[in-house]
């Protein structure tokens, strides 16, 4: 177990707000903020708490391949599992001949993992570890952190994106200028709906009102990609664009259901028309790729994928 300080002496800082935080090492954490806030905090974290924060920067000897980098690193630490074994593990044995200056950033990063897998740190934290790879290296990332926290290492993950705390904290935090708060799970979500739950009424809803600045802005169900919660508050996104709703997420899931709107997460709702794929993850975690411009990934709660199976004729 970890146990992270920053009170207001440490954050003497603009972007940071004191707060603390204790890391189960029974439980994968991640913690989700602003990229100014998230490098206050790596920097405090390496400068103050003597913590090593994995973020991708140096290290590697781009001139050798990759087995001869997780070589040197596997006498350097003095890892015991054998080099084979860590190729196959970190997805790198069909290009570990290949000098390191000639692979792509995804092979590059799985390269990154394995040096901090056979470093030994305790604990682990990562700075945006997923951020612009492909799916193999996010799904060996994911598998990674299982071994590590198995190993009854606490794991930290920092990340700027909602989607990605989400894929890999077993508990996920968010950091704001008012301190820190945890981001509840589904089942808390769950549990606290069917307590508070009253007879509604499904208006037929042909257009949705956002604010832009001063104006309201109408749009047609069918523009929106999907529905996110962000402090309490709903945002359609449509595009990589978002705008701000005046409704709950659960006020605009009973308004949108009727036109293809499905609840696929505590924090999401996705319109079924734009969805492209289900990916499946290692750790029995999944998520939604969306039809738009860059491809958006978002999650897909591991209660509702035979909902979402049934929904598209796959069982």
């Amino acid at each position: 177990m970890a146990y992270f300080k920053i009170d207001n002496d440490i954050a003497d800082s603009e972007y940071l707000p004191a707060f603390s935080l204790t890391i189960d090492d029974s439980w994968i954490t991640s913690l989700y903020s602003d990229t100014d806030m998230q490098a206050e905090l790596a920097k405090i974290l390496q400068s103050n708490g003597k913590i090593s924060v994995f973020d991708f920067q140096d290290g590697l000897y781009k001139r050798l391949t990759v087995e001869d980098n997780i070589t040197f690193y596997h006498k350097w630490f003095g890892f015991d599992t054998p080099i084979p074994e860590i190729l196959v593990l970190f997805e790198l044995h069909t290009c570990a001949k290949t000098p390191l200056h000639k692979c792509s950033e995804s092979e590059i990063r799985r390269v990154y993992f394995a040096r901090y897998y056979m470093s030994g740190m305790n604990p682990m934290v990562f700075r945006e570890p997923i951020h612009g790879v492909d799916i193999k290296t996010i799904n060996t990332f994911i598998h990674m952190i299982e071994k590590i926290k198995n190993n009854n290492v606490p794991v930290l993950v920092l990340v700027s994106n909602m989607e990605h705390a989400l894929l890999l904290g077993e508990m996920a935090y968010k950091l704001q200028e008012k301190g820190i708060r945890k981001i509840e799970t589904d089942e808390e979500e769950e549990q606290t709906a069917a307590e508070n739950s009253t007879p509604t009424v499904t208006t037929n809803l042909f257009k949705v009102p956002a604010k832009v600045d001063d104006k309201m802005i109408l749009f047609d169900p069918l523009e929106i990609d999907y529905i996110e919660s962000q402090d309490g508050k709903a945002m359609i996104v449509i595009e990589d664009q978002s705008y701000a709703l005046d409704f709950t997420l659960g006020e605009v899931e009973k308004k949108l259901e009727i036109y293809g709107f499905y609840r696929c997460h505590r924090s999401y709702i996705v319109n079924l028309q734009k969805v492209r794929e289900i990916i499946t993850w290692s750790k029995n975690t999944y998520s939604l790729r969306i039809d738009n411009k860059s491809q958006s990934t978002i999650p897909l709660s591991r209660n509702k994928i035979q909902d979402i199976q049934e929904k598209f004729s796959l069982k």
